[in-house]
């Protein structure tokens, strides 16, 4: 028995061993070439002078140092120690982070045209119909100077925006009555906690579908709760992306990339039947997709609006407008609940410009609401709606404060690190919407000329849709702080409120914001 027991320990001891031996080879052959992949990258092989980074792990990269925070957060405070040019292996993916005003500068307008394409991962690729929407639409191509040219004069620009003004009123003020009203229940009570979260976003879906399909929707919450999905689908890196040469990626990336071609297939489905809806109808409402339908009825020889076209364009207008604008106005109530004086002054303006009236009207407080606005732009520095932008990719090596970018890396842009910069804001952290005073000349404007303050991106890629979504905000906004007076539930300290961010393309808050509402009665 002993001699058995001895013979066993032996052997495990030998195969341990000779594991041991296989991983230290297998890791040294594994170092030895990331290291000569990385010496050939750094000017070995080039003269290229790569931006500095942390030293990446063989096979996964830097993956690792992204563990345990949201990217941002983490790219954020890699910066700190690398710098605001810096090198990150994801995988195979070569990214490059900027983390500063000039960097990005040099990145939305001094190489702007080199890095105005979009990196197509698989999942982008499927929801995207290969870049036949807005956002991944290759740039240089005739797709793409023709969605640009749709945004600006027919889709988003400013005639579209007053256009749907009564759109805008109409379900803010149905928001309005729902949480004076209840959950269906007439016999709550204004004190009762109101889900915000919930409430914002359900207007703010209802402000998108209006405007880009009209009024009615059979299928208007399946297509919703898809969306939701899609968006989360996108959020990160399929392995497939990370490494596209190991079979093994493929076989582990497979579900989702299955999960979202399935995706893709029910809101396809979803949309040719609103579309077919809408050619049945044959009635022009002036809705997004009427006017879609009616650019492709005319036809012409610049314009290829095909199928595909029209629904990767509206997909755009729902995933990116709704997402965008209902995370941004939950994080300025968010704000304003933490600082009650901030609160008051929002509202004594909203309510002394709308003096007399019972409900809000845009034509009442445009231009007329400076102090909100400043609350909107500085919940747009602290909480940018995609923290990292939409990232961007580099068709040919060129420099960026000194460091090489090469050909083919993905260029993320940290607006929301570029927005905490002490550099450029004092207090960077603390929530101040006087930065933006309207008669401080060196105060940035949402134009995407400032690189300070560039949530939208700027150049040729700068967001098509944010005069839009900046209209749908305001307007919410001022109907929350005209209607209630708000407050934390059962009394609780504002300083106390959790602020922490979810996950996400959008970085929504990770907790539903609940506050107690009382309604304010205008004096006549």
């Amino acid at each position: 028995m002993a001699e058995t027991t001895l013979l066993l320990t032996r052997t495990t001891v030998l195969y341990t061993l000779l594991c041991v031996v296989g991983v230290t080879v297998f890791l040294r052959k594994l170092i030895n070439s990331s290291s000569l992949s990385r010496q050939r990258d750094a000017g070995g092989g080039g003269g290229l002078r790569l931006p500095p980074g942390p030293w990446p792990l063989p096979v996964i990269g830097n993956m690792h140092c992204l563990l345990g925070a949201l990217p941002h957060h983490a790219m954020k405070r890699l910066a700190g120690q690398y710098g605001p040019v810096m090198l990150l292996r994801l995988g195979h993916v070569r990214a490059v982070v900027v983390s500063s005003p000039a960097a990005a500068r040099e990145v939305m307008k001094t190489h702007d045209a080199v890095f105005a394409n979009r990196p197509m991962y698989v999942t982008m690729e499927v929801f995207t119909y290969g870049g036949q929407n807005i956002t991944f639409a290759p740039y240089r191509s005739q797709h793409w100077k023709e969605v640009r040219r749709l945004c600006a004069t027919e889709l988003l620009g400013p005639k579209r925006v007053l256009h749907f003004r009564p759109v805008r009123e109409q379900e803010a003020a149905s928001l309005v009555a729902a949480i004076i009203i209840g959950d269906g229940d007439t016999s709550s009570r204004p004190a009762t906690p109101v889900n915000l979260t919930e409430r914002i976003k359900v207007v703010m879906n209802d402000i998108l579908m209006r405007c880009a399909i009209g009024d009615t929707c059979p299928a208007r919450d399946e297509y919703i709760r898809l969306l939701d999905e899609a968006l989360r689908l996108m959020a990160g890196f399929n392995l497939i992306d990370l490494f596209p040469t190991s079979r093994l990626a493929r076989m582990l990336g497979a579900g989702s990339l299955r999960a979202a071609q399935e995706v893709h297939q029910r809101v396809h489905r979803i949309m040719q039947d609103i579309i077919q809806d809408h050619e049945t109808k044959g009635a022009y409402d002036g809705d997004i997709l009427d006017v879609l339908l009616r650019l492709q009825r005319e036809g012409g020889p610049d314009t290829a609006l095909t199928t595909q076209v029209v629904s990767g364009a509206l997909f755009d207008v729902f995933a990116a407008g709704s997402e965008t604008t209902a995370t941004t106005s939950i994080w300025a109530m968010s704000e304003l609940a933490r600082k009650p004086r901030l609160m008051e002054r929002a509202q004594s303006e909203v309510r002394r410009v709308l003096h007399g009236k019972s409900k809000v009207a845009e034509a009442d407080i445009q231009g007329r609401l400076p102090y909100l606005h400043m609350v909107i732009k500085e919940t747009l520095r602290l909480h940018p709606p995609v923290p990292l932008l939409v990232p961007r990719h580099c068709d040919e090596t060129t420099t960026v404060l000194g460091h090489h970018v090469p050909r083919g890396a993905t260029v993320f842009v940290n607006a929301w690190a570029i927005g905490r910069d002490e550099a450029s804001w004092p207090n960077a952290d603390e929530f101040r919407p006087e930065r933006f005073e309207e008669d401080d000349d060196e105060a940035p404007e949402l134009n995407g000329l400032d690189f300070r303050f560039a949530p939208g991106g700027a150049g040729r890629r700068m967001c098509p849709g944010l005069m839009f979504g900046m209209a749908n905000i305001e307007t919410v906004l001022a109907s929350l702080l005209f209607h209630f007076d708000w407050k934390l539930p059962a009394g609780a300290d504002p300083q106390h409120l959790d602020m922490t961010e979810s996950y996400g393309i959008t970085a929504p808050r990770k907790t539903d914001l609940l506050l107690e509402a009382t309604p304010f009665v205008p004096h006549e």
